[in-house]
């Protein structure tokens, strides 16, 4: 990952050698193409989403705190969000997915539908919504999330005069305006 963060989204397996002190016969031993060093790059910010995503929906519960929908949605928004700015370059090298030959392969696509049913737990327990509905609205959050911070990081954050926070925002209000009708 390194050497993604030092080379950008377009990096080649020689800086990826050289960056973790070896050669790029050994990096090949355990990635034999770049689509598989992808997947387990991908796999690994799933994880990291995961976990700040988890770690930002239960900080008020673990205060003891209830649980504010709209604070849940933000807390969501933000650490999607957190993860764009802090590892930009490892961002695009994830959604810039190269071409997998393996069906099925879709990590960014699989990244996102994590996201989408962590949200799809969250919104069935706290929404008077059935599967279907928590399941549309869930993906529906993600993919706006995603497209917004897709455009931001393009824009730049100078450029699109929006700080992590005022999009967060921004996201919140547009995502809370089709939630919280239906929140309990």
């Amino acid at each position: 990952m390194r050497a993604i963060r030092e080379h950008g989204a377009g990096v080649g397996m020689d800086d990826i050698a050289a960056a973790a002190g070896t050669s790029k016969t050994v990096v090949y031993r355990h990635f034999t193409d770049r689509a598989r060093l992808y997947a387990a790059v991908a796999e690994r910010v799933d994880a990291t989403i995961m976990h700040n995503l988890s770690a930002a929906i239960g900080e008020d519960s673990r205060r003891g705190r209830p649980q504010d929908g709209r604070t849940i949605i933000a807390a969501a928004i933000d650490a999607y969000l957190r993860l764009v700015q802090d590892e930009p370059e490892i961002y695009r090298f994830v959604v810039a997915a190269p071409i997998l030959e393996r069906p099925g392969a879709d990590h960014s696509g699989a990244v996102s539908a994590h996201i989408a049913e962590q949200l799809v737990a969250v919104l069935e327990s706290s929404l008077r919504a059935d599967g279907p509905r928590a399941q549309v609205w869930a993906h529906g959050v993600v993919g706006m999330v995603r497209a917004a911070a897709d455009d931001w990081l393009t824009r730049g954050a100078a450029d699109s005069g929006l700080t992590r926070e005022a999009l967060t925002a921004l996201l919140t209000d547009l995502a809370w305006s089709g939630l919280s009708p239906a929140w309990t």
